[in-house]
């Protein structure tokens, strides 16, 4: 079934990480949140990184200057796997890179990292650094595993 993304970036002029997934889940598109499903582990990995309860999301990404949006405007999917996406149109992730101070790149899973790399590096010619999926359908990292992973994003930001 072809999928439209639904979701607006998140990003201001302070951004320096910009965090890209593959594709909302249906859960996230219906919720309209990033990572909306409950089994997703990012918030709570986020919550943990920075030590602190996440009430407002949007705020929190802003707050700690980092961008949340996802590789792909839309695609042929079904339901929520990443496995079956074909037929990509990819975001124009310049619509960030142009109006914030983005200095890292940030992939959220293989899925993300390849299409990012097909799709996007040519335009922004930034490399991206690839981290685990945090969706519980990744059994292979506990949660203080992708915590340890995800700690790059803290020092590559407040270090940039």
């Amino acid at each position: 079934m072809r999928v439209e993304h639904t979701l607006e970036p998140v990003f201001d002029k302070e951004s320096r990480t910009l965090i890209l997934g593959s594709m909302p889940s249906v859960k996230s598109r219906e919720v309209g949140k990033y990572y909306g499903h409950k089994t997703n582990r990012f918030w709570q990995i986020m919550s943990k990184l920075y030590e602190e309860d996440i009430d407002d999301w949007k705020a929190f990404i802003l707050r700690h200057h980092l961008a949340l949006w996802d590789v792909i405007a839309s695609c042929e999917i079904e339901g929520s796997s990443d496995s079956s996406i074909k037929k990509v149109v990819p975001n124009d992730i310049a619509t960030i890179i142009d109006h914030a101070d983005i200095k890292n790149i940030v992939l959220l899973g293989k899925t993300a990292y390849n299409l990012y790399n097909k799709y996007l590096f040519e335009k922004v010619k930034r490399e991206g650094i690839v981290l685990p999926s945090p969706s519980s359908a990744n059994a292979t990292y506990s949660l203080d595993d992708l915590v340890r992973e995800y700690q790059i994003i803290k020092d590559k930001t407040e270090n940039s």
